[in-house]
């Protein structure tokens, strides 16, 4: 799954509403970029998944995640809570997002311990 995630992540570092059909929804999406980028940084910082192979993946995720925080400190570009998807927006935020974003943070700060 790793391998998937990393092959069809944006160049912008992001992965979009759609995986498999990024253009239908042009923008990136901060939720599921949140929590992929925590899924692949937990498995590198124990020693699941190859820091040589997907370092650079979860760092241009997470350089995506922070460019998503908008002037007025809201994280942005989140998909609404909705039974189908929808485009995410700069102005769209949700709590839950918040979270995934927080716990990656707490990933990325103790892989930048690891890499030094």
């Amino acid at each position: 799954m790793a391998e998937k995630l990393a092959s069809i992540q944006q160049p912008d570092g992001s992965w979009h509403t759609s995986l498999l059909d990024p253009a239908s929804y042009p923008f990136k999406e901060t939720s599921g970029t949140g929590f992929n980028t925590y899924a692949l940084v937990w498995d590198i910082n124990n020693k699941i998944l190859e820091k040589a192979k997907y370092g650079s993946v979860t760092e241009k995720a997470w350089n995506s995640l922070i460019t998503a925080i908008q002037p007025n400190g809201r994280l942005g570009y989140v998909q609404l809570i909705g039974w189908k998807p929808e485009p995410a927006s700069p102005n769209s935020t949700e709590i839950f997002c918040v979270s995934a974003f927080l716990i990656t943070g707490s990933e990325m700060f103790k892989y930048s311990k690891i890499i030094r």
